[in-house]
């Protein structure tokens, strides 16, 4: 088991408040998550530490991703697929037009935003508790 978790949140725009609505919305989740177990962790000895980076224009296929540890999400969960769909508020940031932003698919659903059980799922099997 590792003894620390760094969780990295990517995203284009200057901030959680200034990014696209999906990637603000990721972005909180991802906050949430690391706030409910940082407590639960640290207990066990495990630090946790969130970082923001935020992406240029041209960077747009990294937008919207979570790394844990250097791994993103879509490889800590088996059947996880990246897609990319339009996004009007990425086009409004970039300037550009026909911009799309990153996606997942999961057990048949798509995700414009990454849900916090799936942050948190991904987190656990990081440091191989699941």
């Amino acid at each position: 088991m590792k003894n620390e978790l760094v969780i990295e949140w990517k995203h284009v725009g200057r901030d959680i408040e200034n990014t696209c609505e999906r990637c603000g919305v990721t972005g909180r989740a991802v906050m949430d998550v690391v706030e409910q177990i940082h407590p639960i962790l640290e207990e066990e000895g495990i630090a946790v530490r969130f970082v923001e980076t935020v992406l240029e224009n041209e960077a747009i296929a990294d937008s919207n991703s979570i790394l844990f540890n250097g791994v993103p999400l879509e490889n800590l969960i088996e059947g996880m697929e990246v897609t990319s769909t339009p996004c009007a508020s990425c086009s409004c940031i970039t300037g550009q037009d026909n911009v799309e932003c990153r996606a997942i698919e999961y057990n048949g659903e798509r995700y414009e935003s990454i849900p916090p059980e799936l942050i948190a799922r991904a987190a656990l099997k990081a440091l191989g508790l699941e």
